[in-house]
């Protein structure tokens, strides 16, 4: 059964238009691999707290494996605010 994933983490906001673009490259370089279509959001009254969206995941595994390749090389870790971790989860319709 497909499902989506939720990731959401902090970035600095000092640098909010880099990591912004290096985390539209992360959505374009997931496309490519898996074929699953990602959006990036930002909460409302909270501009440092930031969360992709990628949904109707067939392939759970090579969806994770691609995403985690795409995240060490554009190097995300870096973009977070210090401390603070990407927060995964996946949901399944019922």
């Amino acid at each position: 059964m497909p499902c989506s994933y939720y990731i959401y983490y902090r970035v600095d906001l000092a640098t909010a238009a880099a990591s912004e673009a290096r985390i539209r490259e992360l959505l374009t370089a997931v496309l490519k691999t898996t074929g699953v279509r990602g959006r990036l959001m930002k909460k409302r009254n909270e501009p440092n707290l930031w969360m992709e969206v990628y949904e109707n995941v067939a392939n759970e595994a090579k969806f994770e494996w691609e995403l985690a390749e795409a995240v060490e090389h554009l190097k995300v870790q870096e973009l977070l605010l210090p401390g603070t971790p990407r927060h995964i989860e996946c949901f399944q319709p019922q």
